[in-house]
C-alpha cells in the first residue's frame, strides 16, 4: 500500500510536466520520456539549490549574537525574495538573453522566443537559474553581519541579482568571451561565476561596512566574538552539504550517468575539506575547532563546483583538502589584516571559488596540466578569475559607496549595541524569557574566523 502512494504521486508528477510542455510531445517513446525526467532532475536539483538558503541562514545565524538572529533570518528570507524579482526583471535577460560577447539584451521578462536551452523548458531553467542567482547574493549577507542596515541590504539584493552577477553569468554561461577563448574558461557549477561574485562582493561589504564594535582592540588585534549557537552552524552546514547534491549534479542539466559521478567528486571534496580543515587548525591553535571545521567542509565544495565533471576522483580530493587548509590561513590573514568577516564568507567563496577554478587547469583529466596537457587551460581559469574579482570588486565597490553615501550602509553604534532585531525589526529574534535564563546567549561569541 505504500509503494502505491508513493508511485501516484511520481506518476502525476510525470504527466503534470508532459501536460506542461506540449512543444515536446511530438517526442514519442524513449526521447519524450527523456525530455520528461531531464525537467523534472533538474527542478528537483533547483529546490535543493534553494533549499541551501535555509543552510546559509543557519550557519550565519550560528556564528553570530543572538542579539541579531532576526536579523539574520529576515536577510536570508529577503535577499531570496528580492533577488527572484530583480533576476526575473533584468539579470535572466542580462546572462542568457541573445546580445553580444558581453551581456543579453534580448527576451525581458522571461520572453521565451529569446532563448534556447535544448530539452529543458523556459519555466525549468528559469528556476534553476534564479536559485544560483540567489547564492550569489546571500553570501554576502555573513560577512556584513551584525551592523548593517536592513534597508541598504535590500538594494544591494536587488542590484546583485539584477545587474552584476547576470552579466559574469552571461561571459561564460551565457555564451559570451569566457566561453569563446581559444580554450574556452571551464566552470562548470559556478566556483568563480557564484561562489567568488558573491565572495568579492562580501569582501567590499565588510571593508566598506567597516568592523563590529569591540571586533579589534586598540593595539589593532582581534578579538573573538563567538556566536551564539554551534548546532545552527553545523545543521546549516550539513544542509549546504545536501544541497550541493543540486548544486552540482543538477548543472548537468539532464538526468543521465553523469549525474553520479558528479555527485561522488562533490562528496569527496566537501569530506577532504573538513578533515584538512580540522587538522590544520589543529596543529595551528592546538584545538580541532568546530566552526572552522564546518568551513572546511564548504570550502571544500566550493572548490570542487568549477571541475565536478572535469576531475577524477582523486582529483577531487586534492582540491577539497588542499581548499580545507586555504580557508584556515585565509580566514586568520583577513581577520589580522582587519576584515571582519563574522562567518568566513570571503575565504569560504571567494578565496576557495578562485582555488577551485584555478584547480580545473591543474587537475581536469582533459587540459589539466598534472596531466600533461600543458598550460593552456589553466591559463583561460586565470584569466577568468582575474575578470570575475576586477568586474565585482569595482561594480560591488561603487554600489556599496554610493548606499554608504546616501541612504546609509551601517546602523548608529547605539543600536549596533542593542542588538539588530530590536532597532531595525521591532522584536527580539529569542523570547526575552529565553534570554534572561540563557546567560551570555545574547553577546557571546564563535570561533576563530567565524
Amino acid at each position: 500500500m505504500r509503494r502505491k502512494l508513493l508511485i501516484a504521486p511520481l506518476l502525476s508528477c510525470v504527466v503534470l510536466v508532459g501536460i506542461a510542455t506540449p512543444a515536446f510531445a511530438q517526442g514519442d517513446g524513449a526521447a519524450g520520456v527523456q525530455v520528461i525526467l531531464d525537467n523534472i532532475w533538474v527542478l528537483v536539483a533547483a529546490v535543493l539549490v534553494i533549499f541551501m538558503q535555509a543552510g546559509f541562514a543557519l550557519v550565519e545565524a550560528g556564528l553570530t549574537r543572538g542579539k541579531n538572529v532576526g536579523n539574520i533570518m529576515m536577510k536570508n528570507l529577503m535577499d531570496f525574495s528580492v533577488g527572484v524579482l530583480g533576476f526575473a526583471l533584468l539579470g535572466f535577460t542580462l546572462a542568457f538573453g541573445t546580445g553580444n560577447d558581453f551581456l543579453g539584451h534580448k527576451g525581458w521578462l522571461l520572453d521565451s522566443g529569446a532563448y534556447d536551452f535544448g530539452a529543458l523548458t523556459l519555466p525549468t531553467y528559469f528556476i534553476f537559474q534564479v536559485a544560483f542567482a540567489a547564492t550569489a547574493a546571500t553570501i554576502v549577507s555573513g560577512a556584513m553581519a551584525e551592523r548593517t542596515r536592513f534597508k541598504a541590504y535590500l538594494v544591494y539584493s536587488f542590484f546583485i541579482t539584477a545587474l552584476v552577477y547576470p552579466i559574469v553569468v552571461h561571459w561564460l554561461w551565457g555564451g559570451g568571451w569566457l566561453a569563446q577563448l581559444d580554450t574556452p574558461m571551464i566552470d562548470f557549477a559556478g566556483s568563480t561565476i557564484v561562489h567568488s561574485v558573491g565572495g568579492w562582493a562580501a569582501l567590499m561589504g565588510a571593508i566598506t561596512v567597516g568592523a563590529r564594535i569591540g571586533k579589534y582592540g586598540k593595539d589593532g588585534k582581534p578579538r573573538a566574538i563567538p556566536g551564539h549557537s554551534l548546532p545552527f552552524a553545523i545543521v546549516g552546514v550539513f544542509i549546504l552539504f545536501v544541497g550541493w547534491f543540486g548544486f552540482n549534479p543538477g548543472s548537468q542539466l539532464a538526468a543521465d550517468l553523469a549525474v553520479g559521478s558528479i555527485a561522488v567528486t562533490t562528496l569527496i571534496a566537501g569530506a577532504a575539506g573538513a578533515v584538512a580543515a580540522m587538522i590544520t587548525v589543529w596543529l595551528t591553535t592546538g584545538k580541532p575547532d568546530v566552526a572552522m571545521t564546518g568551513n572546511g567542509v564548504l570550502a571544500g565544495l566550493v572548490g570542487i563546483t568549477a571541475g565536478c565533471a572535469s576531475v577524477d576522483n582523486w582529483g577531487a580530493g586534492a582540491i577539497g583538502a588542499i581548499a580545507g587548509v586555504i580557508v584556515v590561513f585565509s580566514v586568520f590573514g583577513l581577520d589580522r589584516a582587519r576584515v571582519d568577516d563574522p562567518v568566513g564568507a570571503i575565504s569560504v567563496h571567494g578565496v576557495c571559488g578562485a582555488w577551485g577554478t584555478l584547480a580545473v587547469g591543474l587537475f581536469a583529466t582533459e587540459g589539466g596540466l598534472f596531466y600533461g596537457d600543458g598550460a593552456d587551460q589553466l591559463l583561460s581559469q586565470a584569466i577568468g578569475v582575474a575578470a570575475v574579482f576586477g568586474f565585482v570588486v569595482v561594480t560591488t565597490g561603487v554600489l556599496f559607496q554610493v548606499l554608504k553615501r546616501t541612504i546609509g550602509l551601517r546602523v548608529p553604534p547605539d543600536e549596533e549595541i542593542e542588538g539588530l532585531d530590536i532597532t531595525e525589526h521591532g522584536a527580539p529574534g529569542y523570547n526575552p524569557d529565553v534570554l534572561a535564563g540563557a546567560g551570555s546567549l545574547v553577546g557571546a561569541s564563535s570561533a576563530p574566523g567565524a
